[in-house]
């Protein structure tokens, strides 16, 4: 009896195949380390395989296949940032050297209005960003998100179609797990809204638009919502949008095959902390939003069954008694290990890293690395999960740091570039 063992480097593959006489849809994308677990589950051996209706001869392409993807993403990347103000033109696209985290010079992808955030498709053909206003559209009604298509060889981008965000003042857009679904929030507008994604990566109309309620403590910024993210679970049954001006991350249903959210619950955060971005661990148990007003990250437990969150912490991003005047936290990111959590600082110009505990998921202090630059409103962990690249909006910088994957410390490698007034980080392997 021979049995098949497969390698859990993570691939990035769309296919069809038959399993217990179902077939698996050609859109849905798998990893190869998710079809490791499931054959370590389900021993398989070349008897199995012939009922599977998988060819041997299959199998081995497959693996091979991703045995070059993998080689290829030890090579190269493209790095796309988004931009907002300043002399910034639209979306620029770099090209990273993953061996010795070099960056290329930058150059325009594409125009665009403020394309302040960026979210790349689950098959790596489509990028999404959201624009401040888009032809035909009210600003002061609604603001846009534009699809592209990824030239794959030259990094430039090219426009499919826009709709309209559902709010004012759009700040942030990602896609579910399936690429089926993209998920908006409009800050100034207080609201989020949920899109379909078409087979050629377009954008339909949006499928739910939801205005947010409510205020908080601080009287000057949460008088009212402001969405300032919005999210899938790790299993695309929920979406969570975290609203600064509430201070709550606000639990969605989310179905798949309609684009439509309903409301389901909220996880609660301190008073007048202002949650910002949003993270999941790995494992799915553990999730984590930065408190952008008082400098603070803030853990969950998150019951895949109820759909619920449950705060277990609270931490500090800069030192104790530091004035916080003029200061805020901006981004937060979970290392592709799970060992690790990373929170950039504005006004310190910093990014915190901490040590995840993996029983509970608690935060530990690690270090604080000046990011080389001025306003680091966002950062981006590279495919590998070797380097960190800060974005200073101000100082027009990209600076690359060396993740310690022992510890999680950074190390500034001396790589740095301009580009202008960038705010968002995206990676994507090149081909």
């Amino acid at each position: 009896m021979l049995s098949l063992a497969l390698s859990t480097s993570s691939c990035n593959i769309a296919h069809i195949f038959k399993v217990t006489g179902k077939y698996l849809s050609f859109r849905q994308v798998f990893s190869i380390k998710k079809i490791a677990q499931h054959f370590r589950a389900n021993p398989l051996n070349l008897e199995k395989l012939y009922i599977m209706k998988l060819s041997t001869v299959l199998l081995s392409t497959l693996l091979g296949a991703c045995a070059a993807a993998s080689s290829l993403r030890s090579e190269e990347q493209w790095v796309y940032f988004g931009t907002a103000g300043g002399d910034a033109k639209g979306i620029y696209v770099s090209k990273l050297d993953s061996t010795t985290g070099k960056l290329s010079k930058a150059k325009l992808a594409t125009e665009a209005n403020r394309p302040g955030f960026l979210a790349i498709h689950p098959n790596d053909k489509f990028l999404y960003a959201v624009a401040s206003s888009i032809p035909d559209h009210d600003a002061k009604e609604t603001g846009g998100v534009s699809a592209y298509k990824i030239n794959r060889k030259t990094g430039k981008l090219k426009l499919i179609n826009q709709q309209p965000s559902g709010g004012r003042g759009p700040c942030h857009v990602s896609l579910d797990h399936t690429g089926t679904v993209a998920l908006v929030a409009n800050y100034s507008g207080g609201s989020c809204s949920s899109m379909g994604v078409n087979e050629d990566g377009s954008l339909k109309k949006p499928a739910s638009s939801i205005q947010h309620e409510g205020s908080s403590v601080n009287e000057k910024r949460q008088k009212g919502p402001h969405a300032h993210s919005a999210n899938p679970g790790p299993n695309d049954k929920y979406a969570f949008v975290a609203d600064l001006g509430t201070d709550e991350v606000v639990i969605y249903k989310l179905d798949n095959k309609t684009a439509k959210m309903t409301k389901h619950g909220a996880g609660i955060v301190p008073p007048g902390s202002g949650p910002r971005h949003f993270a999941f661990h790995p494992n799915g148990k553990w999730a984590y939003t930065n408190g952008e007003m008082l400098m603070t990250v803030t853990g969950f437990n998150f019951d895949s069954d109820k759909g619920s969150l449950t705060p277990f912490q609270t931490i500090g991003t800069v030192p104790e008694g530091i004035d916080f005047t003029g200061l805020s936290t901006a981004e937060v990111q979970v290392h592709k290990s799970g060992k690790f959590l990373y929170v950039s600082n504005r006004g310190h110009d910093t990014i915190a890293a901490y040590s995840i505990n993996p029983k509970n998921g608690k935060l530990t202090f690690v270090e604080r690395e000046n990011i080389q630059g001025e306003t680091p409103r966002n950062f981006g962990i590279d495919t590998t999960g070797n380097f960190l690249l800060a974005a200073g909006q101000k100082s027009h910088t990209i600076a690359v740091f060396k993740i310690n994957l022992e510890t999680g410390e950074l190390d500034y490698t001396g790589n740095k570039i301009e580009v202008p007034s960038p705010i968002c980080v995206k990676f994507l392997d090149v081909k």
